[in-house]
């Protein structure tokens, strides 16, 4: 068998796939890029879908926090990914082909969102340029990037079903993870994550802050967020919470940018 060509490092001869090398990189700190970003995440179904009189409060507040705080707004797509969900299925498309149409229209949103926020230098960003991000808060512009993860194609299988596990609230927890964000708040239409659906039954109680273990553990119905969110939290390295706090309520936002006390929290 002929000699195999190596070179020089702490990985030479590995694999790549033993179980004890996992362990290796324990405790090397990562680089956290911005680390004073705060990822707000604005629901396409919860917010977007509302029309003027709820989206212009919510940019009017976003705007104005940005010029204290480091910000990156993260659209969802809402009503139409729904629609082209339910066309694809019916159609029998693949879940890779499935992420595809819904990815296209949370970038409609992010496009929308950006000029509204112009004002206070809303500026677009595509998935390949996330890295020029601390350039552009330099700059003093106001990032919004549209939070479908480019999975595309390869989007993986659900458990069940077809609908693409990696939705837009995950996509901005992994967006806040790289970039070393200080928080990741996903604004939608309720206070919080309830014990049901509060729209379905009106005597379910808030949960105010739970662990993300507590959180599996309960194997709830239905929640307020992506499920897939809970198990890339467990194992993220810079993000250790993620905060949900209602749009609709002016205020929430900076309230949660702060630390202030306001919707519900979910911690590692």
């Amino acid at each position: 068998m002929a000699e195999r060509h190596e070179i020089e490092s702490h990985l030479k001869g590995e694999t790549l796939v033993r179980k004890g090398l996992r362990h290796r990189a324990d405790g090397t700190p990562t680089l956290r890029l911005v680390p004073d970003l705060n990822v707000v995440k604005i629901g396409g179904h919860g917010l977007i879908d509302y029309g003027s009189q709820v989206v212009f409060p919510v940019m009017q507040e976003i705007g104005e926090l940005s010029q204290e705080h480091k910000l990156m707004v993260v659209t969802g797509g809402g009503v139409r990914v729904r629609h082209i969900l339910d066309i694809g299925i019916d159609l029998g498309m693949p879940t890779g082909v499935l992420a595809e149409l819904a990815g296209k229209i949370s970038e409609q949103n992010a496009e929308i969102v950006t000029l509204l926020l112009s004002k206070w230098g809303g500026t677009r960003v595509k998935t390949g340029e996330l890295l020029d991000l601390p350039t552009l808060l330099h700059l003093k512009l106001l990032p919004v990037i549209h939070g479908t993860p480019p999975y595309g194609l390869y989007e993986h299988p659900p458990e069940a079903g077809l609908i693409p596990p990696h939705r837009t609230d995950t996509g901005a927890l992994l967006m806040a993870e790289v970039l070393g964000a200080r928080s990741c708040i996903l604004v939608k239409n309720v206070d919080g994550l309830f014990t049901e659906d509060p729209r379905v039954n009106p005597k379910a109680e808030l949960i105010e802050e739970i662990t993300v273990s507590e959180l599996i553990k309960r194997d709830m119905e239905d929640m307020v967020l992506e499920r897939k969110m809970l198990y890339l939290l467990r194992d993220m390295v810079n993000v250790r919470e993620i905060r949900i706090v209602n749009g609709h309520k002016p205020g929430n936002i900076g309230r949660a940018i702060r630390g202030e006390k306001v919707g519900s929290v979910i911690t590692v």
